[in-house]
C-alpha cells in the first residue's frame, strides 16, 4: 500500500496562491457589484441591522500573556527543527519548513535577523490568528488592518548578532527551532484604512488570548519588543 505523504509547498507556490487569493477576491467583488439591483435595498437594510461587537481586549497584558522562556523553550525543542547554523544551512532544510512571507492575512515586515520560516505547525497557527484577526476586526467594524510579523526562524548566526544588542536573544532563543514568531502590538499594515493603534491592539490581545485558552500556543507580552512572543504547541 503506498504511503500518503504530506508535501510542503514552495515559496514560489505560496507566492503564486497569494496572488491567486488575491484574484478570486477581485472578480468575486466585480461580480458583486454587478449583481441585480433589486438586490441592493435587502443588503443595505441588512448592513444598517448590523450591531457591531464590543471590543473588551484583556484586563491584563501581563497577567493574560505570562508565558516566558522556561514554558515556551520546551515546547520550541519538542515541536520544532533541529537549529540551524547560518542562511546557507537553513536553505538546505527546507524541507521540514514552510515559507511565511505571502499571505493575505498577514506582512511579514523587513526581516534583519531572522528569516521567513516555520514549522508547518506553528504556520498553520500564524495563519488562523491572521484569520481570526480579519473576522474579529469586521465583527467589531473596524476597518481591515494585516498584523506584522517582526521575527521568525533564526540562524545561531543570527541570535549570537543579537545579543550584542539584545538581552532578550538568549543562546536557546525559542526561534532556533521555527515553532515561534513575534507579532509587534504598535504597528499595522492598513487594507482599508489606519486604525489607531490602541484599538487593534485590543482586539489583537482577544484574539492571542483565545487562542492561548485553547492550547494552541503560548504568549508572552514583550513590552521593551513591543511584541507578542508566541510559540507553538
Amino acid at each position: 500500500m503506498k504511503k500518503n505523504t504530506f508535501k510542503i509547498p514552495s515559496k514560489h507556490q505560496y507566492v503564486v496562491g497569494f496572488f491567486v487569493v488575491v484574484a478570486l477576491l477581485a472578480v468575486g467583488k466585480h461580480l458583486l457589484s454587478d449583481g441585480d439591483a433589486s438586490e441592493v435595498p435587502q443588503a443595505v437594510e441588512q448592513q444598517a441591522s448590523f450591531k457591531p461587537h464590543r471590543i473588551w481586549s484583556v484586563p491584563s497584558y501581563k497577567n493574560a500573556f505570562p508565558d516566558g522562556q522556561d514554558v515556551q523553550i520546551l515546547a520550541a525543542e519538542k515541536n520544532g527543527v533541529r537549529p540551524v547554523q547560518n542562511r546557507e544551512n537553513a536553505e538546505k532544510r527546507m524541507k521540514e519548513l514552510v515559507y511565511v512571507a505571502a499571505n493575505p492575512y498577514f506582512h511579514v515586515d523587513k526581516l534583519k535577523s531572522s528569516i521567513p520560516y516555520l514549522v508547518p505547525r506553528a504556520a498553520v497557527l500564524l495563519q488562523d490568528i491572521g484569520q481570526s484577526f480579519y473576522d474579529s476586526l469586521y465583527m467589531k467594524g473596524v476597518p481591515l488592518n494585516q498584523l506584522i510579523v517582526t521575527s521568525v526562524l533564526r540562524s545561531m548566526e543570527d541570535v549570537q548578532r543579537l545579543q550584542r544588542h539584545n538581552q532578550n536573544a538568549t543562546e536557546r532563543s525559542c526561534h532556533l527551532f521555527g515553532t515561534t514568531f513575534d507579532i509587534c502590538y504598535n504597528r499595522y499594515h492598513p487594507i482599508v484604512k489606519p486604525v489607531r493603534d490602541d484599538t487593534l491592539k485590543w482586539v489583537l490581545s482577544e484574539v492571542l488570548r483565545d487562542k492561548r485558552e485553547e492550547g494552541r500556543c503560548y504568549v508572552k507580552y514583550e513590552v521593551k519588543q513591543g511584541c507578542f512572543h508566541i510559540t507553538v504547541r
